[in-house]
């Protein structure tokens, strides 16, 4: 039996304060993405994740390396090609890409999400791209969805808006999965 459950998110970029509580377990958090500190700033997305995870008695994420190469694939194809939506412009869907791996291969039941994000500036760092998901009830409610166990996270540099091609800055796509 196959059950497809998608909260996918509108996606949501919010402006908002640095102003706010103290991440004492996770490193990196205001390091700006580049391609020299890419697992920095994934690990520290993900720690910034697990921490609201645990604040709300939840189990940690784990990370997917299927997962995130779709998520890392996805951010990338939304900076080259100039769109922003979890609809790809080719008909992709976030199922189809995860369907594409063998992730949900041999699952009985499963579930999945997508939240995606970007920023320029310090606004692409990963305290405040959390914030901004925090801030989305959409993105919110992915991040502390209980049926999910593993993620992929994936960066691409740069803005998928062409007037902000030029500034510093970073595509985020998650993926979010959970089987059995």
């Amino acid at each position: 039996m196959l059950r497809f459950c998608s909260t996918l998110a509108t996606a949501v970029v919010l402006a908002l304060t640095a102003a706010g509580s103290a991440h004492a377990a996770c490193t990196n958090i205001d390091l700006m993405p580049s391609r020299h500190v890419a697992h920095k700033v994934r690990k520290a997305t993900l720690c910034l994740l697990n921490e609201q995870r645990n604040a709300h008695g939840l189990h940690k994420l784990a990370s997917s390396r299927r997962l995130r190469h779709v998520a890392a694939h996805y951010a990338r194809q939304m900076v080259r090609h100039s769109f922003f939506a979890h609809h790809s412009p080719t008909g992709t869907t976030p199922l189809s890409r995860i369907r594409s791996t063998s992730y949900l291969t041999g699952a009985r039941f499963w579930t999945i999400g997508e939240n995606l994000a970007w920023g320029t500036g310090t606004l692409a760092t990963p305290r405040m791209i959390m914030r901004a998901w925090m801030h989305s009830p959409e993105h919110r409610a992915n991040i502390l969805d209980g049926r999910y166990r593993q993620i992929g996270i994936g960066i691409a540099y740069g803005a998928p808006v062409a007037s902000f091609a030029a500034s510093p800055g970073a595509t985020y796509a998650t993926d979010f999965g959970g089987k059995t």
